[in-house]
């Protein structure tokens, strides 16, 4: 559902928006007004996610009442001018009814809506998966005879509860972290790495092969090392199964 606000100031004009706007029922209209002033208002009270706008009104123009807004919701101008149509897609307007317009110019409006939501909605997708790749490290610093080294992430074949501390396995090689198992596991990216002891974190990709082991598995990992996988972790690594 999207909240509508329908400013234009005839009344003729709002009665037609509303009317098209009955095609569509997840488009809900909360308020409407008839000059820029009392536009201001019911924006800033409604909130709403879309604000059919005309342009020449008393009080303010449809220009001025968006600078009047912290928070500018999606807007599709509707008014009888056409020289406002830069200026209105330089503010970023979904669509610029030129009226009269007909209802399928007004659907094509509303798909633009739709269209756009799609954009934004990619966009934040792939804002979201680029976060989650800046959280996780590609590769960490770890020490080895008394020097702090690199080492590939993707190298990593398991980690170890070791106390208070960390064990990192990789194919030739034991470092001690000073971080615990449980950072490590927040630390490392779940698309590679899976909990599957309280003891034990391992990297799925380093399986070499998985046994039954009474309620629970062991894994030999690509360096040979054999890792227990609890019956509590079990469901966890099934799902790597196919």
């Amino acid at each position: 559902m999207k909240k509508v606000v329908v400013i234009d100031d005839e009344r003729a004009g709002r009665d037609l928006i509303k009317e098209y706007l009955q095609d569509y029922p997840e488009l809900i209209v909360l308020g409407e007004a008839n000059n820029g002033v009392d536009a201001v208002k019911i924006i800033r009270e409604f909130q709403p996610d879309l604000v059919f706008l005309d342009i020449q009104m008393p009080g303010l123009t449809g220009f001025e009442v968006l600078q009047k807004l912290t928070e500018i919701p999606q807007v599709i101008f509707s008014t009888a001018y056409d020289e406002y149509a830069l200026k209105a897609f330089e503010v970023h307007a979904v669509d610029y009814l030129l009226k009269p317009y007909t209802k399928e110019r007004f659907a094509k409006a509303v798909h633009r809506i739709k269209k756009d939501n799609e954009i934004n909605n990619i966009n934040s997708l792939a804002d979201s998966l680029l976060q989650d790749q800046q959280k996780y490290p590609d590769q960490v610093l770890v020490n080895k005879n008394k020097k702090l080294v690199t080492l590939k992430v993707k190298d990593i074949l398991w980690v170890e509860a070791y106390g208070d501390y960390s064990k990192i396995h990789s194919q030739n090689d034991v470092f001690v972290s000073n971080n615990g198992i449980s950072t490590m596991e927040e630390r490392l990216s779940p698309d590679l790495f899976l909990r599957v002891h309280r003891s034990s974190l391992i990297n799925f990709k380093q399986i070499k092969t998985a046994e039954k082991y009474g309620k629970g598995y062991v894994l030999k990992m690509n360096n040979d090392s054999m890792v227990r996988v609890s019956r509590g972790y079990v469901e966890e690594l099934k799902k790597l199964i196919f």
